[in-house]
């Protein structure tokens, strides 16, 4: 089955600083992750062609990284594809950040892409999103989690046990 899932967010940010907050994925002192809510993306060297990582379950390596433009190649079993970020239609003041899957799944992967992976993705990328604009001193737009992905956070939690079980963005 092939995925094509896209994502995007009106940042009002010079490209460059969009770009600058990016670098710092799978860092330690990474401003882009929500590490409050998520498992923390690693890899092992700073953002760079050839850096290898994930977050959770999912595997991958750095196969794109310029400026404006990062991709990431899943490495999982049943999964050929890839994942990243693009700055489009760009000027002096404002920016659009695009988050972008375009994978074939089968097996396995695609009962968990259909069951728990798309929702649990969707919800991370808005996230994402909201982090980066707290990065760049914005005002952050929160999607609330839908009542399933807030159940997947639960049950994946251990039955709540860990702090993913809380709402995200809860007063």
């Amino acid at each position: 089955m092939k995925i094509l899932n896209v994502h995007q967010r009106l940042l009002n940010a010079a490209p460059e600083r969009v770009s600058a907050v990016l670098a710092t994925l799978g860092q330690p002192g990474d401003l882009a992750w929500p590490g409050r809510h998520w498992s923390r993306m690693k890899l092992d060297r700073p953002l760079s062609v050839g850096a290898v990582g994930g977050h959770g379950p999912i595997r991958y390596f750095v196969e794109a990284c310029e400026p404006q433009f990062v991709a990431f190649r899943l490495t999982m079993p049943g999964v050929d594809g890839w994942h990243g970020f693009e700055i489009l239609d760009a000027t002096a003041s404002y920016c659009v950040l695009e988050h972008r899957i375009e994978a074939d799944v089968k097996g396995a992967f695609l009962l968990k892409w259909i069951f728990a992976i798309r929702a649990l993705h969707d919800a991370c990328v808005e996230d994402v999103f909201a982090q980066i604009q707290v990065a760049l001193g914005e005002t952050p737009r929160y999607v609330p989690w839908s009542p399933y992905v807030r159940f997947l956070m639960w049950l994946f939690s251990r039955g709540g046990k860990s702090r993913a079980t809380r709402r995200p963005h809860a007063a």
